[in-house]
């Protein structure tokens, strides 16, 4: 389908068939190969918007998973604290440090030599503390080390030795003393 105008150019014997076809051809690739319209100053702020939307919404999202991955590793150590915990009896208080302040709990003396072995641990459990046994203490190691108040069997960190020390290695520490 030709326009009128080059229809009647060719019966006027102006321009040849081959000129016409090529004219075609080619208007037919200027529609075909348009590039879209550059984007407008609205359009561009739109986009800019939906992307910040999409990175806030990606941020919640990391930040609401890590607050219930957190969750999740609170209440396992809740329930491997309440199914293993041992049940102290005894009136022997033993004193330990949790926080920079000293408390205490009421054990017998196997119980103690369990803790002083290291077969024991003392863990918070929701406002009180709790012994546990060495199994049980590894896997709320691997959730929240932070729950394990004391572990003697734990490594210590290499501290070199101050003068303190040694002026205090020459006194002997009693064997019935009970902290």
């Amino acid at each position: 389908m030709r326009n009128p105008l080059q229809d009647q150019l060719l019966k006027a014997g102006l321009v040849k068939k081959a000129q016409v076809a090529q004219v075609a051809r080619e208007q037919a690739k200027q529609r075909q190969g348009k590039a879209p319209p550059a984007p407008t100053a609205e359009q561009i702020e739109s986009e800019r918007l939906r992307a910040e939307r999409a990175e806030r919404d990606r941020a919640l999202s990391a930040e609401r998973n890590a607050q219930a991955k957190a969750h999740e590793l609170r209440a396992q150590v809740r329930q491997i604290v309440e199914t293993n915990k041992v049940k102290r009896e005894g009136e022997i208080a033993y004193g330990f440090t949790d926080e920079g302040k000293i408390k205490n709990v009421l054990i017998n003396t196997a119980l103690r030599t369990q803790l002083a072995s290291g077969a024991l641990v003392i863990a918070r459990h929701d406002q009180g503390y709790e012994l546990l046994p060495r199994a049980a203490a590894e896997k709320v190691y691997a959730r929240d080390p932070s729950m394990i108040v004391l572990d003697h069997a734990a490594p210590k960190a290499d501290t070199p030795p101050s003068e303190d020390d040694e002026y205090y290695a020459q006194f002997q520490v009693p064997d019935d003393l009970i902290w």
